[in-house]
């Protein structure tokens, strides 16, 4: 990279700085940068005068999808300006960092070992070395912009950078002639400049844009070839493009260094002595007249004016002359007593200053002097205070140096007490804290601690109080734990679970849609302190991008769910939710949870369906081994036992005393338990309770008595029907062996049984079945009847058929199978459609109507 001495322009810089290394004239700076956070993508020679960084650059290009996603496609510029080497932001979205501090809105000097980052993602190590260059150069080309419409004048390009601007001479001239379309100029358009040799031109991110051969420029800058047709903005600044080459210089020449682009008097110098001609070659925007046509020879300008938003005034040079009359001065020897008077030079100096400040009264000079004094200690404590922040600082470096990571980390804490605005020592608090605190929550994360990972969160979040950086990079630690807990608690592959995951999920997923850029750039500047961070980070985002595809299907889906079954909850409907599950199920496959949510289903409609019939037994029995965790069915229990329609929670934990004894064959204590509990609001319940075990108990003793005789199968099945499957598990065992031993006589009564259903059921529907015209007769008719039997006994029938089968172990054949569900979808429509006709037929005939069904009405 070629570098030739010319003056700068002024240029803030932030904080003290190591001076760079500056290219003298024939000198070349040779830019190298090293990778820190990725070492196997390899170095980067930067070869040109301006290097872009960007996503589609080479050869950042070429990196993975996640390093790309987090460079803008114009992030960042590298150049050479003065004998010196520049980074400059372009606005990106993730940032670009000079030594861990943010690089704002204007170009910041890079020097020797800095260390520079883009987008959070990429950190480098620069490294500049000059060296003398034996090589005599070209002349640079010389770009005519020749107006297409020959409305204009030409434009000379002779030396570059060259910025396209409204403020330009060669642009701002034309303001008064073409009114408002001068404003389709932007005050940095595009800039042409020098790759290889060769011009190039690059958009600014124009508001209008640029156009070459009428296609407009993206992000990448592009080759200027002869006869091209350029356009700015709009149709009054299009030009055709003359290219012409330079001719290769002269071996015998003398090599010069070009004058600077704003002394004009010395370019114009220069260009006489080297056209050997008595007319002068004006710099700047000064016109040259040739055959009746004005041709406008282009100043050069600055890439630090091209890629600073804001350029400050250059300093004013010193008066020529002034400089060396000052150093003869200085020089002018005084070979006697030069060490005496020297030191009474500065007494007198001394004493002068005082006599000053006295105002010359000699009486105010001793005071003076003490304020003096005071002034100087005043100056050593803050030089003295400078040195400590100076060795503070080298101690930290160190610290980070040799790994001591959370003793550098409780130091900077400390200094930063001392001088809590120091940019650098928060720079340096930000990298010792992480690299203290993220090993242990990587660790704890991957041994599923997430306790222990909230609290090193926690830990860096302390940090935070005088490093206000660390508050967000810990909230991101917090909230990529929480993720990360909810995935290890579903497991990787699981499906979203209904009344379980779904607040869980949303909460995670709203919070990283708040702010995305905002988290990626947190989280890529952790892992650019902490390179272990970025796999366990990228398999994170991976599972989120699953889990928010996942979420867009099945949270909409869960929501819907959830409003209708509160919703037919609330109408006390829950019938009607069984359809809606099932199709939910089929619909739905890997939405997970249903499966409970139908079986809650079920057990409320039964519980619902017990507290209705006041059969308080049954009901009792229901209430103990009650385990519904489907929100809307439980809440809708507690508010009818809050309401006195089921028992309270004290009668039913007595009853359940008594069904344990139940179970465990102590029968005599169970009735006896049951006795007791016989008065109160629910001592019908005991009491009916009380029947049916005392039946059952007669059940068991006839089947002892039945042994060896024909009715012993008859027997069996009516012991092993009034059998619950839950509470009389004790008569279960005892008849085990019973059922292995009338096994067959068993499935042929359940046979007989279905096959009694199926007979029934065909009546039923040879006779036309329950249409329209007998469900809104205004009467019960004897065809209405007679269907309404068929169709309740062939459910009744089948039911029991399959009921028998399961006693004796055996599932349902197809056949079975398919006729009961027929048999159930009819009885259910009968019911849903004379449901629907309570608003048209008299409500106590819609019941009767029902009852014959084998219905209930609400």
């Amino acid at each position: 990279m070629h570098v030739a001495n010319r003056p700068l322009p002024g240029l803030a810089t932030i904080g003290p700085r190591t001076e760079a290394p500056q290219a003298a004239a024939g000198h070349d700076l040779e830019v190298v940068l090293e990778p820190l956070s990725r070492p196997e993508l390899g170095e980067i020679r930067v070869g040109d005068s301006v290097f872009a960084v960007g996503r589609n650059e080479q050869p950042f290009a070429s990196y993975d999808p996640e390093i790309l996603v987090m460079l803008s496609r114009r992030h960042a510029r590298i150049f050479c300006e003065g004998g010196a080497v520049y980074l400059a932001d372009l606005e990106s979205r993730n940032g670009t960092t000079l030594n861990r501090a943010a690089v704002q809105n204007k170009p910041m000097r890079l020097a020797d070992g800095d260390e520079i980052g883009f987008g959070g993602v990429l950190s480098y190590r620069v490294r500049i070395t000059s060296h003398v260059s034996t090589v005599l150069r070209a002349a640079g080309p010389t770009l005519t912009l020749t107006p297409a419409a020959g409305g204009n004048d030409p434009i000379v390009i002779a030396r570059f950078p060259f910025l396209v601007s409204k403020n330009d001479p060669n642009f701002a001239r034309h303001r008064a002639g073409i009114g408002k379309q001068f404003d389709f100029l932007s005050r940095r358009h595009a800039h042409i400049f020098l790759k290889g040799g060769q011009p190039h031109i690059e958009d600014l991110a124009s508001t209008n844009g640029t156009f070459l051969d009428g296609e407009r420029l993206q992000e990448h800058a592009v080759p200027l070839h002869d006869g091209m047709l350029l356009a700015f903005g709009g149709e009054q600044f299009v030009y055709r493009v003359g290219l012409q080459k330079a001719s290769a210089p002269d071996a015998g020449a003398t090599r010069t260094i070009a004058p600077a682009a704003g002394d004009a008097a010395a370019a114009a110098l220069a260009s006489e002595a080297a056209a050997g001609s008595d007319a002068p070659a004006a710099a700047g925007a000064a016109p040259q007249v040739n055959a009746g046509k004005t041709t406008f020879v282009a100043a050069p300008d600055s890439f630090l004016d091209i890629f600073c938003a804001e350029t400050e005034m250059p300093p004013q040079p010193e008066a020529a002359g002034a400089a060396p009359v000052a150093e003869a001065a200085v020089a002018e020897p005084q070979p006697a007593k030069k060490k005496k008077r020297e030191r009474g030079r500065a007494a007198s100096m001394a004493a002068e200053f005082m006599s000053v400040l006295a105002g010359g009264d000699s009486g105010r000079v001793r005071g003076v002097a003490w304020k003096v004094a005071a002034m100087i200690a005043a100056i050593v404590v803050v030089a003295l205070g400078l040195s400590w922040w100076v060795q503070s600082e080298r101690e930290l470096k160190r610290l980070i140096e040799r790994g001591e990571f959370a003793q550098a980390a409780a130091r900077a804490d400390e200094a930063l007490q001392a001088d809590p605005n120091s940019v650098e020592l928060k720079a340096l608090a930000t990298e010792a804290s992480l690299k203290a605190v993220l090993p242990k929550w990587l660790a704890r994360v991957a041994a599923r601690d997430f306790a222990g990972a909230s609290a090193a969160a926690a830990e860096l979040a302390a940090f935070g109080k005088r490093t206000p950086e660390l508050l967000p990079l810990a909230g991101e630690l917090e909230w990529l734990g929480s993720l990360e807990q909810l995935l290890a608690s579903r497991g990787a592959d699981a499906p979203i679970r209904i009344y379980a995951d779904e607040d869980a999920i949303a909460a995670v997923i709203e919070r990283w849609n708040r702010d995305t850029r905002d988290h990626q750039r947190s989280l890529a500047r952790i892992a650019s302190y902490v390179p272990e961070f970025n796999t366990p980070y990228a398999e994170a985002l991976t599972r989120l991008r699953k889990l928010q595809s996942d979420a867009t299907v099945y949270l909409t889906a869960i929501d819907r769910i959830k409003s209708t079954i509160s919703a037919e909850v609330a109408r006390d409907r829950a019938e009607d939710l069984q359809p809606v599950l099932k199709e939910a199920a089929e619909r739905y496959p890997d939405l997970g949870g249903l499966d409970q949510v139908r079986k809650d289903l079920d057990r409320y409609i039964e519980i619902r369906r017990e507290a209705r019939s006041r059969q308080p037994g049954r009901l009792l029995a229901l209430l103990s081994k009650e385990r519904i965790g489907t929100p809307p069915f439980r809440e809708s229990l507690q508010a009818l036992r809050a309401a006195g329609q089921l028992p309270s929670a004290e009668v039913v934990h007595r009853y359940d005393a008594t069904t344990r004894l139940w179970r465990d064959g102590r029968t005599a204590e169970a009735l006896a338990g049951l006795q007791a509990l016989q008065t109160g609001p629910w001592a019908q319940a005991a009491a009916a309770e009380l029947q049916r075990k005392q039946a059952l108990l007669a059940l068991h003793a006839a089947l002892q008595q039945s042994r060896g005789t024909p009715t012993h199968a008859d027997a069996l099945i009516a012991l092993r029907e009034a059998l619950d499957a839950d509470e009389d598990v004790f008569f279960a065992r005892a008849s085990a062996a019973d059922v292995e031993q009338q096994k067959a006589l068993v499935l042929a009564r359940a046979q007989g049984l279905i096959n009694r259903a199926q007979s029934l059921w065909q009546e039923y529907r040879a006779q036309g079945g329950i249409d329209a015209a007998l469900r809104i007769e205004t009467s019960v008719t004897a065809r209405f009847r007679n269907q309404a039997r068929l169709l309740s006994e062939a459910r009744q029938t089948a039911q029991r058929g399959e009921q028998v089968r399961a006693l004796a172990g055996a599932t349902a054949t197809a056949t079975a199978s398919a006729i009961g569900d027929e048999i159930q979808a009819e009885a259910r429509a009968q019911r849903s459609a004379l449901l629907d006709l309570r608003n048209v037929l008299d409500a106590q005939l819609v019941k009767e109507k029902l009852s014959l069904l084998g219905e209930r009405a609400e």
